[in-house]
């Protein structure tokens, strides 16, 4: 099967539904965090499905290697704050957000190898 378009790979259709996640958990957070682990942790899940899209669209391999790094950093960045956020809103479950994180990880560093 060829892909068309970004929205194509398996890889950004899971970070989509990753950025869909945070911003739904994020909602549960503090209004006093809006500037601060909300803001953060959205900038870091939209910047993955981003840098995944950029490097579908960049034609030579170290620049498609360079995006997705930055994807990847971005999902590291992104695993830090939820463990931030589980041990400040114990309350929330964040299951889903860890799960799909763990799969986009996953096969961004089989890209990446």
């Amino acid at each position: 099967m060829t892909t068309k378009s970004f929205k194509d790979l398996i890889v950004w259709q899971k970070s989509r539904d990753l950025a869909v996640a945070v911003y739904k958990l994020t909602e549960s957070f503090p209004k006093s965090e809006l500037y601060g682990l909300t803001s953060q942790m959205r900038r870091a899940v939209i910047s993955i499905s981003s840098n995944i899209a950029e490097s579908y669209h960049r034609f030579h391999r170290k620049e498609k290697q360079q995006f997705l790094a930055i994807a990847f950093g971005s999902g590291a960045e992104l695993e830090s704050q939820i463990e931030i956020a589980k041990v400040l809103f114990k309350n929330l479950d964040y299951s889903e957000v860890e799960k799909l994180l763990l799969e986009v990880m996953k096969i961004l560093n089989n890209f990446l190898k």
